[in-house]
């Protein structure tokens, strides 16, 4: 029997069984994605080992007790930043115990009271903090950037001697993390303002008009602004303010409502902190016209209620609204719903009503990224009148007329990689600026998890695609991407994971759209993933009937059938040859879903065919 004295990190994940009850799938992807992407690459970086995974528990050993300590603050300050946008009920968060102790080696387990101590002092962790023992804080006191909260003697389970147990956290004198630029800013949620306008066609405005409110406040370095996707899981519920404020752990609320009709808007606004207390209230009555000076003023009324400074530079940054045109921002606002219902028989819609905006005002580039990626839809789906290139056009335009706009990039990317050249390089350069200039954009994810698949960057695509979901409870595309992943990865548990949470998300927006096709392409994947083979083949039938040319469509269906009917597969590419392109023929190269069946002769010839093609299309 070996013995040796080593340091001991325990961690589990808080609240973990009524996170997997909720969602048992993707909590369990994100589970996994968080250990690769995140907790794992820490240890390794402090020379640590994982020696045990229990479920959502994990033993680490570390070579000494200051890389304990420098490990676990790394990875709380890390999980603050990766879970920030979701709500709080939602979040992922380490309770995370430390002990320098005797253990027991047996081969490459070790256990013994050196690792049960570690074990208790992580269940005396707050959610989200750090436990360690006394003997640990005399090894690292003044040499990691840590203050210790003394706890005193605990007693603890099967452990004779009481432990003395220290409370861990950051620094805050010179060391910024995220979570203390959180508390050392005021914090605030904007709620989505009530549409009061008696029609429900004008709920597109009063949450145009609340989304517009918190860009404008993030603009606002000495404030902490929730992201629009937490602020928006309260919409349409009855909401406890002080409820919100602790879960969120903003210092204030901001709440109201719009009214419009007949060429004039009425907002009122109240801001609450976290007492309950109204700090502030107003109320505007505008013609339509006076929108951005309104808005202007919403956001400046705020800042001063909140007693903080506007630099000359923020200010001039909120007061940019990208277009002067009341019309062609309210037909903007609608165009946007439309796209955040996800419906694709809106797209055509959002194209037009883009163009109509933009004959308002051709420099408005909101406008302009909008109707690219709208574009860019209807061309992967290959409907006649809309092309990559135009997408491309339209993007670019965007993006030479507003430079600081993340869509834009985005949606620039999304033109470039899915083009006929299928140019990932130059896609991945504008996704970069896009996530630079919008750490939460929701399209900029989508498609870096995209072109990190396509350069087979396995665990940086997970990484994006996982955030796009968390963005969007009702993304099935990003949830479809994962389950790809996970294959390309050889994790049969992760893909079977991700597939139940694909097919769950499919299933309700089919229920609400029965021939959405690109929730049909993808629940025939999860179907097929998940060995319910005959209802994949029931709903491939039903989806080729719903939109017989959709080329995205076709190939979708084909790499779920991949799985269980190789002919059939082969049928359904055959059927969108003829118009593939040099980008679809690269995405072939690099595709895992069609790996099952890349030396199937029938798949050869499909692929020879569209080569000659191709090659005789370019001596032209």
């Amino acid at each position: 029997m070996q013995r040796k004295l080593t340091v001991i990190l325990s961690a589990d994940i808080v609240g973990y069984s009524a996170l997997m009850e909720r969602d048992e799938s993707g909590t369990l992807a994100r589970l996994k994605e968080n250990r690769k992407s995140l907790f794992d690459p820490r240890v390794a970086s402090q020379g640590g080992r994982t020696f045990k995974v229990m479920g959502d528990g994990v033993l680490v050993e570390l070579p000494s007790a200051s890389s304990a300590v420098t490990c676990a603050l790394d990875i709380q300050d890390a999980m603050e930043v990766a879970e920030a946008h979701r709500p709080e009920t939602d979040r992922l968060r380490y309770r995370i115990g430390i002990n320098l102790g005797d253990v027991i080696v047996e081969g490459d387990d070790m256990y013994g009271e050196g690792v049960n101590v570690a074990a208790r002092l992580q269940a005396l962790a707050e959610a989200g903090g750090i436990a360690v023992s006394r003997n640990v804080r005399d090894q690292v006191a003044g040499k990691v950037a840590a203050e210790f909260d003394d706890l005193g003697p605990q007693t603890v389970k099967n452990i004779e001697t009481p432990v003395h147990v220290f409370a861990v956290r950051p620094k805050t004198l010179g060391v910024t993390t995220a979570a203390a630029d959180k508390q050392q800013k005021m914090s605030i949620c904007v709620l989505p303002f009530v549409n009061m306008s008696g029609d429900s066609e004008q709920e597109y405005f009063s949450d145009g008009i609340s989304e517009d409110i918190i860009t404008d406040l993030s603009k606002v370095s000495a404030l902490w602004v929730a992201a629009r996707n937490t602020s928006f899981t309260f919409k349409g519920k009855p909401v406890d303010v002080q409820q919100v404020t602790r879960n969120l752990k903003v210092s204030h609320v901001l709440e109201g409502s719009v009214r419009k009709a007949r060429g004039r808007v009425r907002i009122t606004a109240q801001l609450i902190d976290s007492t309950g207390g109204h700090v502030w209230a107003e109320r505007w009555d505008r013609d339509l016209n006076d929108i951005f000076a309104l808005q202007d003023e919403i956001s400046e009324a705020i800042v001063k209620a909140l007693k903080l400074k506007l630099l000359p530079e923020e200010k001039r940054a909120i007061e940019r609204r990208g277009t002067s045109n009341a019309e062609a921002y309210e037909l903007f606002l609608l165009a946007r719903q439309f796209e955040r219902t996800g419906s694709e028989r809106m797209k055509p819609l959002i194209v037009r009503i883009c163009e109509r905006a933009l004959e308002l005002d051709p420099s408005f580039a909101r406008s302009w990224a909008l109707m690219s990626m709208a574009k860019a839809e209807l061309s992967q789906r290959g409907i006649s009148g809309f092309t990559m290139n135009d997408a491309q056009e339209a993007a670019e335009r965007a993006v030479s007329l507003a430079p600081d706009l993340a869509e834009g990039y985005a949606a620039l990317a999304e033109a470039l990689g899915r083009g006929p050249e299928m140019n990932l390089a130059e896609g991945e350069a504008a996704i970069e600026t896009a996530l630079k200039l919008d750490p939460q954009c929701y399209d900029a994810h989508v498609f870096a998890g995209y072109i990190a698949l396509g350069q087979r960057r396995y665990h940086d695509s997970l990484r994006h695609l996982e955030t796009a979901i968390a963005l969007d409870a009702d993304a099935y595309r990003p949830a479809g991407m994962v389950v790809q992943v996970y294959e390309a990865l050889g994790d049969r548990a992760g893909a079977l994971a991700a597939a139940r949470r694909l097919r769950e998300r499919c299933e309700r927006l089919l229920r609400l759209e029965p021939d959405h096709s690109g929730a049909l392409g993808f629940f025939v994947n999860a179907l097929a993933d998940l060995g319910e083979v005959d209802r994949a083949r029931e709903w491939t039938k039903r989806a080729v009937l719903f939109d017989p040319d959709n080329m995205r469509l076709h190939y979708n269906l084909a790499c779920g059938m991949v799985k269980v009917d190789a002919d059939f597969a082969c049928e359904l590419l055959e059927r969108i040859l003829p118009r593939m392109t040099l980008g679809w023929l690269r995405w072939m190269d690099i595709d895992n879903s069609l790996d099952p069946i890349r030396t199937y002769p029938r798949f050869k010839a499909i692929y020879a065919d569209v080569q000659t093609r191709l090659a005789a299309e370019t001596e032209r």
